[in-house]
């Protein structure tokens, strides 16, 4: 990453956005690195393990620093689908197995599940480091905010500047972490790659403040965002106000 960029999206953000979080960065290595978490010294999910990172520590995971099966397989680390998965979102089996309730029923989860792309991870590990903390060996592949209303509306207006169709963010359903990791990874591989707006699961929410959602960004369409920040709407009376209420 180089410096010079780093540090003008930071001008840029403090800029228009004031004190809201910066954003948290993840990309794909072989190289094992000095903050390696250790199996079971976090959270198993990996959610509540990301606040070490957005306030500042970076984190690098292999398949054995995660302890959620979920997680696991939503940063590409695993293949294999819990037994009963199906009954786990659903409906449940009495005596068994408790069920979420997030689909009406297990042939909804199989059929669900056919549109799911298999993700084997570029690398045996993941890095989080935020933004401001990125050096030069650092190769973000995907830009993360964690974003209140207000940020996310900046956010969200940002991305369609220059998008001529009406959806050029998308809010895919799935669990937390496939909302930061796994479905913005695929859409840094499309054509046209789009936002993706998360944080809907309930599950995870308990982890992240009550009026938070993610808002995660390949990072080549990242780049285009900022790019156009001092020619948006940023610049108008009309986001003065918004800003404003922006702590």
């Amino acid at each position: 990453m180089d410096k010079t960029e780093r540090d003008n999206f930071i001008s840029l953000w403090k800029k228009y956005f004031n004190d809201a979080e910066l954003p948290i960065t993840f990309y794909y290595t072989d190289r094992e690195g000095s903050d390696l978490i250790l199996p079971g010294t976090v959270n198993r999910c990996i959610i509540a393990a990301l606040l070490k990172a957005r306030k500042g520590q970076p984190m690098q995971f292999n398949a054995e620093s995660i302890g959620c099966f979920g997680g696991k397989r939503y940063v590409g680390f695993a293949t294999e689908i819990m037994p009963d998965f199906e009954y786990f979102l659903s409906c449940g089996i009495p005596g068994k197995l408790e069920g979420e309730r997030y689909k009406k029923s297990p042939d909804i989860v199989k059929e669900a599940m056919k549109h799911q792309l298999p993700f084997e991870a570029p690398g045996h590990y993941i890095v989080f480091k935020r933004w401001d903390l990125l050096e030069e060996a650092d190769d973000p592949q995907v830009v993360i905010f964690f974003a209140k209303p207000d940020v996310l509306a900046g956010l969200f207006t940002l991305a369609n500047f220059d998008e001529i169709y009406p959806n050029g963010v998308i809010a895919p359903f799935g669990s937390g972490c496939s909302s930061i990791v796994y479905h913005p990874y695929f859409q840094s591989l499309a054509v046209q790659p789009k936002p993706v707006i998360g944080m809907f699961d309930i599950s995870a929410r308990p982890f992240i403040a009550r009026d938070e959602l993610s808002f995660a960004v390949p990072i080549e369409r990242f780049r285009t965002m900022v790019g156009n920040m001092s020619e948006s709407f940023l610049t108008t009376g009309s986001w003065a106000k918004i800003q404003k209420r922006i702590p």
